[in-house]
């Protein structure tokens, strides 16, 4: 076997003795190494894969740990862990077990600390450059943000502060025009100028001084830069660069696959004594055609074809995805309601919507990663009498808690919030891991709650939040549905009330969400035991059945609930509280997720070690029995 470059890459300090001619065959073998992994495991494709000259450039100039290279979002960093000493354990990636898809400090001194949302990458690089200064100490920091994340509100905060403290760092503004979907606002199409556009101010006279004599590549960004300026100056307004604007000095686009290119502009950047912007240029899935033809598949994308890209075929009588059977029944409720709208945060494909957007492209709003933003207008437009659904993850609803809160519900708007994702999602770990809207949202008032069982449930949820009005969440999880049958005509549930799905008078299982489908078959295996088990699909979060809860706990021995969110303050401790208020002494048991952040892995995997499976729902109960 031909040995390569990256066999005997250890860690980043072993850039520093190859060539620029070694780096890019580096590049290229770890894109073979990345497709070759992710085939199997499936993972972040595209982004990782566009930005491998990115990440070989800086950590050829950094001393890692010493200086601190900080990701945004961190989907991206693949390359980052395979120069870091992760080699011989990236066939694990996203894995039970195995290493995580994000940078993670628990794995290397390398990561600086755990990422998986976007925007944030700014904020926490000017702590670090803030603490620089107050320590004394020279560490260079580089941040890697992309052009998306750059438009959360987070990140324009931040670069606020950065030109206002004037604090030495450099930014690399990985600019591939994708996030998860193709990036759409105002700076965006400010980037688009950026790129065909080369206004300095005095502070880039300093860069371009300082290209001129690093030698021919410098000249060349310098001479391309000039005689863009001269053929668009018609076009392009003096001083239309925001980010100087703000005080930060920005360089020319450049190409982000060219490692010289990369090199010389970086070394000049970090020696400059305060903020730079490095804007860099990527294509997205770089390397691989199936990614590069298809990025917002090959974003996360589970295991494919090398050859042709193609994941393999469901396996037919597989269920639709809850994903799927939303995306249809919005649809369903606009053709009947012109006043629905359609809100989602970067993600139309992840979330259903696209199907939406093509049928009702005017009630199609896409405002790129801004969760808050997406909030804040939802309440807006619900204030105007249309009703606004925001269709996000709800790992990703976390970020505008505060808009659900004073927006929404305390004017008590009719907006509806679909969050996808519900629960454990999977291989992208304890970032993604929806475990909190349950909590966050009953404690929410004006707020109702709905947590669906199966598809047909989900179809009533959405109807039924849409025809009451005021603000209401309904969460569904990630992945096939039940494979219930979709009704023909949805209808209003009755608020606050459950169903019963089997009866017995041992143990009383009150389920939400896609728990009840488990409680069912921890019920079967009990029931061979000779134990009686109701289970109640409780449908509601909030408010809660009260009649059924107060008649498992007087007509059965033991009540238990089973959530897929966090125990602590979820929705178990909403039914011990039920209990406590009337006054019932009766033995309780409250599943759901710990007190802990849970890795990546197969929810089944997950769920089993979790004792949220069924076995481990019947185990529990035997044990609480005894």
């Amino acid at each position: 076997m031909t040995s390569r470059i990256l066999d005997v890459v250890k860690s980043p300090a072993d850039l520093k003795v190859l060539t620029d001619e070694e780096l890019g065959i580096l590049a290229a073998e770890i894109r073979e190494e990345i497709i070759s992994v992710t085939s199997k495991t499936g993972g972040h494709v595209a982004s990782s894969l566009g930005a491998v000259e990115i990440i070989l450039a800086v950590h050829s100039l950094l001393d890692s740990p010493k200086d601190k290279l900080v990701f945004d979002v961190g989907h991206q960093a693949y390359a980052h862990k395979l120069v870091t000493g992760r080699l011989e354990s990236f066939g694990s990636l996203r894995t039970y077990g195995g290493i995580a898809g994000f940078p993670r400090p628990q794995e290397s001194v390398h990561d600086v600390r755990p990422s998986g949302h976007a925007s944030d990458s700014l904020s926490v690089a000017v702590g670090l450059a803030k603490a620089r200064k107050l320590k004394g100490t020279y560490e260079k920091i580089v941040t890697i943000i992309g052009d998306a994340s750059l438009s959360g509100g987070m990140a324009f905060e931040a670069l606020n502060y950065v030109g206002q403290e004037q604090l030495p760092m450099v930014i690399i503004l990985n600019d591939n025009e994708m996030s998860i979907s193709r990036n759409v606002g105002g700076l965006v199409r400010h980037l688009g100028n950026m790129r065909a556009s080369n206004q300095y101010r005095e502070a880039r006279d300093s860069v371009q001084e300082r290209l001129e004599t690093s030698g021919r590549v410098g000249r060349g960004i310098v001479n391309f830069g000039k005689s863009v300026k001269e053929s668009m100056k018609q076009w392009v307004l003096p001083h239309s660069m925001m980010f100087e604007q703000l005080g930060i000095v920005c360089t020319a686009p450049i190409g982000g696959h060219d490692i010289r290119v990369l090199k010389e502009t970086l070394e000049v950047c970090l020696a400059m004594d305060g903020p730079v912007l490095m804007h860099v240029v990527t294509k997205k899935g770089a390397g691989y055609g199936p990614a590069i033809k298809d990025p917002e598949r090959f974003h996360g994308v589970g295991p494919y074809d090398i050859a042709t890209g193609a994941s393999p075929a469901k396996k037919e009588g597989t269920p639709p995805s809850y994903t799927d059977v939303f995306g249809e029944a919005i649809i369903r409720e606009a053709e009947a309601d012109p006043r629905v709208v359609a809100i989602t945060a970067a993600m139309p494909g992840g979330t259903g919507l696209k199907g939406f957007a093509e049928r009702f492209p005017e009630r199609f709003i896409d405002v790129g990663i801004a969760e808050e933003h997406a909030v804040g207008m939802a309440s807006g437009l619900a204030a105007a009498g249309k009703k606004p659904i925001v269709a996000v993850y709800s790992t990703f609803m976390q970020r505008a808690f505060d808009q659900m809160i004073i927006n929404c519900a305390l004017p008590k708007f009719d907006v509806v919030f679909a969050l996808d994702r519900a629960g454990l999602v999977g291989e992208d770990g304890p970032t993604h891991h929806g475990m909190f809207d349950l909590a966050y949202t009953r404690m929410i008032p004006n707020m109702r709650v709905l947590a669906p069982s199966d598809e047909a449930e989900l179809v009533h949820a959405l109807h039924t939040a849409l025809a009451l009005g005021g603000p209401f969440a309904v969460r569904y999880p990630r992945g096939a549905a039940e494979g219930a049958p979709l009704p023909e005509a949805p209808c209003v549930l009755e608020v606050g009330k459950s169903r019963t799905m089997r009866e017995g008078s041992d143990v009383a299982i009150l389920a939400f969400g896609r728990m009840v489908s488990r409680a069912v078959n921890a019920a079967d295996l009990l029931a061979e035991e000779g134990v009686g088990v109701r289970v109640v699909d409780m449908r509601w979060a909030k408010p809660l059945d009260e009649q059924a809860i107060l008649a498992a706990a007087r007509e059965c021995k033991l009540v238990v609930t089973v959530e897929g969110g966090v125990i602590s303050g979820g929705v178990g401790e909403g039914v011990l509280g039920v209990l406590a208020a009337a006054g019932e002494q009766v033995p309780a048991l409250t599943l759901g997720l710990p007190d802990a952040f849970v890795p990546q892995g197969k929810t089944e995997l997950l769920a089993r070690d979790l004792g949220l499976d069924a076995e481990g729902i019947a185990q529990q109960i035997r044990e609480k029995l005894r």
